[in-house]
């Protein structure tokens, strides 16, 4: 099926106990030839000198700290293989040039690619998301030595699913999924939809779902198990709600774009507060009934020249500015995502392009090293105009489409109106963050679609 493509990459079978180590150096060169000693030693074919010269000389032009104490340094070079990859932690913390006085870096992941490796970027964004969870990055750090700091890479890399539940599944739990079962097969259901941060451990899904195709929803993200037969896909989507099942409307949109939901499934959904370890609450979506006011089929959900990875990494980038913002408050911002000759005639720059002359690749929006150049420039009047394949061509830009009528909610104002006029005026998909509320919103074809909203703001989605 062709959405297996699509889905994040499975980063566990990169992961090599012989390259896990425990850094003795203080700053980030020593860091990187200690990584490149451990990592290209037995490989004739790399030279350490001429890799650490390329990395060093890709920090000075781009920094690859990506937050939490993580730093990403990463490059592509012409080799045999597809990827080699080694991580350095140091619980001390070293320096690096840019951090404030009391940040230090204390985990390095180094990654080395094969020059035409077209999951490149995929490969960095599956990382990125990983490290984004402080959680995980503070369970790596602690662990008590590097056997168990590689048994927690290769769980994390691997995802929830990778490994046996290590929580005892309750009473009320085992009963909630007896009765999903039940409604599921009463409704006819094609599919169980699973909230899967209801847990902070593992789930064995087909233990429970031997006669369904599983979809787990998830804020962190990994390719299913093989063992987990029955799972089709992860979906991640970025929710700060404590509501129940508030990645719902997102989940099923993502996974109309992927292929692995259709207009005319039935869905049975099971959700919890997240982090609760209960589960309690057992939805039925009909998909064709909840989107029959968006659109006529699934054809016209997403533009033929845009990548349903791309309009996932645009909606997880407008979750954060939705929720952290700038300093704790929502930034109003618009993506125009698709048809991109025909948008540029109806659009004009505020500012200078930010982004012109850099190559593709650095700003590409499926690099995880434009979050906070994206997360910057959204302070900007004006949209970001995106190209399917993910490249960024300008920010602070104008929207200028004809004034076509539509109906908008009241409270929505002038973002939000070049958002539906533009889509209507071509074959794009714009996503709006609003400055005031914080609430997710696409639209496509005209069509609102609110998407997630900010915590506090009520209802199960």
């Amino acid at each position: 099926m062709f959405f297996n493509s699509l889905v994040p990459m499975r980063l566990d079978k990169f992961v090599a106990r012989s390259r896990i180590i425990d850094l003795e150096s203080g700053d980030l060169k020593g860091a990187l030839k200690e990584l490149l000693g451990v990592s290209v030693g037995r490989f004739r074919d790399l030279n350490k000198t001429t890799l650490f010269n390329a990395l060093m000389q890709r920090e000075k032009s781009i920094t690859t700290y990506l937050g939490n104490g993580v730093a990403l340094p990463h490059i592509r070079i012409r080799m045999p293989r597809r990827y080699v990859f080694a991580v350095g932690r140091s619980v001390a913390g070293i320096q690096y040039d840019g951090l404030k006085d009391h940040e230090k870096i204390h985990l390095v992941f180094l990654l080395i690619a094969n020059e035409n490796e077209r999951d490149y970027l995929k490969m960095l964004a599956s990382i990125a998301r990983l490290v984004k969870e402080k959680e995980f990055v503070d369970t790596l750090v602690a662990a008590p030595n590097l056997d168990a700091l590689f048994e927690r890479i290769y769980q994390g890399f691997g995802g929830a699913l990778a490994q046996p539940a290590n929580v005892q599944q309750n009473r009320v739990n085992r009963l909630i999924f007896r009765e999903a079962e039940k409604v599921a097969k009463g409704a006819k259901c094609s599919s169980m939809v699973i909230f899967g941060d209801t847990l902070t451990s593992g789930l064995e899904i087909p233990k429970f779902f031997p006669e369904f195709e599983t979809i787990m929803v998830t804020r962190t993200s990994s390719e299913p198990p093989l063992e987990s037969q029955r799972i089709v896909t992860t979906i991640q989507v970025r929710s700060f709600s404590r509501h129940r099942l508030a990645q719902l409307r997102s989940a099923v949109l993502v996974g109309l774009t992927r292929g692995v939901i259709n207009f005319t499934d039935r869905l049975c959904c099971v959700g919890g507060i997240p982090g609760s370890n209960q589960f309690d609450t057992i939805v039925v979506v009909d998909v064709e009934r909840e989107f029959q006011l968006l659109f006529n089929d699934q054809a016209q959900i997403l533009p033929h020249d845009v990548k349903p990875e791309v309009l996932e990494r645009v909606l997880a980038v407008a979750t954060e500015l939705a929720v952290e913002g700038r300093e704790g408050r929502p930034v109003g911002s618009l993506f125009i995502l698709g048809d991109t000759a025909k948008v540029e005639k109806l659009t004009k720059p505020l500012v200078m392009n930010p982004f012109f002359g850099y190559k593709e690749e650095d700003r590409n929006i499926m690099n995880p090293f434009m979050d906070e150049t994206i997360k910057e420039f959204s302070l900007l009047d004006g949209a970001f105009i995106i190209r399917g394949n993910g490249v960024v061509v300008s920010s602070g830009s104008l929207v200028h489409a004809p004034d076509y009528y539509h109906s908008l909610p009241g409270g929505l104002g002038a973002r939000h109106a070049a958002a539906s006029a533009i889509s209507l005026a071509t074959q794009c998909i714009s996503v709006v963050v609003s400055s005031s509320t914080g609430q997710v919103t696409l639209f496509r074809n005209g069509v609102m679609v609110p998407l997630i909203e900010k915590s506090g703001s009520g209802g199960y989605y």
